[in-house]
């Protein structure tokens, strides 16, 4: 196993849908889920009751199902409320579930974007944005996070499936270049990505393309808040064959986690504990598969230089 400098990626259990929604189901979903584990053996009956009219029934379940989004001091005085109960509420988990709040109502850079991203990719850009770590495996592409402006502009280009995505090439290629924000910004998201050593040796018709890449994702290696692990294309099968996907992480409160994966046509969010537990089993395991750290740089120096 590589020696590790930033993302949290190791296996951790847990229990507990996978869906495939946009903004704000997501971050509602994952708050709601939250309210319903500190909720515990007690019944929402009894939850309405304790708190003296505070909540009615109505609402406590609209907030556990996703159904309207929450305001931060209603949380608050339900976070109090469930303390009062003998649930552990700490104060770093108050304030994970007040900032999930609040996200749902801020306006992020992405908005001025609105009328080029579809909801869920501008949910994906809010989980980057508020995630600590993000751990991805990627087979046949660069991850949008370490891809330089070319780069994206000839893979946004050539995978466009329709007509409507090739009219917004140059403003997909802004947004992605901007969410990279989150590798340099004051608190820098950790992020540990895994590559399959095919997307590094694609043919371009400008492999000055591929160089300038490569060239990047070397020097984003040498941050302390990135590692980059090559996937040899001679490893026996492996169990990220089974596809690419990304671990957003949000800190000790792993049930928060959340794992996204993308087809040709839609993406889908995993939200399911036990089903966000397999896949961060499965990253330990590509991790113990691929390439250190250190012999991945040197893999990628090979291949930059031999173009």
């Amino acid at each position: 196993m590589p020696s590790q400098r930033g993302a949290n990626c190791r296996p951790q259990q847990r229990e507990g849908n996978r869906v495939a929604v946009g903004v704000p189901t997501v971050r509602r979903r994952r708050l709601g889920g939250k309210l319903r584990s500190l909720r515990g053996d007690l019944t929402l009956e009894e939850v309405a009751e304790a708190s003296e009219g505070a909540f009615a029934l109505s609402k406590l379940s609209r907030l556990e199902n996703a159904r309207n989004a929450a305001k931060p001091a209603d949380i608050d005085r339900l976070l109090d409320l469930y303390a009062k109960l003998g649930r552990d509420v700490d104060d770093e988990l108050r304030a994970a579930l007040l900032d999930l709040t609040k996200a749902g109502s801020q306006r992020g850079w992405w908005h001025s974007y609105r009328g080029v991203l579809t909801p869920v990719y501008e949910d994906l850009i809010s989980l980057e944005a508020e995630a600590s770590s993000v751990c991805m495996w990627q087979m046949g592409t660069i991850p949008g996070l370490l891809q330089t402006g070319d780069y994206a502009r000839e893979f946004i280009r050539t995978t466009a499936m329709s007509d409507g995505v090739q009219s917004k090439v140059d403003a997909l290629v802004e947004v992605r270049l901007a969410r990279q924000a989150v590798l340099t910004r004051e608190r820098p998201v950790d992020l540990w990505a895994i590559i399959a050593e095919a997307a590094l040796r694609v043919r371009v018709k400008d492999q000055g393309v591929m160089r300038e890449q490569l060239s990047r994702l070397l020097a984003l290696s040498q941050r302390p808040n990135v590692n980059v692990q090559i996937m040899p294309s001679d490893t026996p099968p492996h169990i990220g064959q089974m596809g690419s996907y990304t671990l957003l992480g949000f800190g000790d409160h792993n049930d928060l986690d959340v794992v996204h994966t993308e087809t040709l046509t839609s993406a889908v969010y995993v939200e399911d504990r036990t089903q966000v537990s397999a896949y961060r089993d499965g990253f330990g395991r590509l991790q113990a598969s691929a390439l250190s750290v250190e012999a991945s740089m040197d893999r990628m120096t090979e291949i930059r230089d031999q173009l």
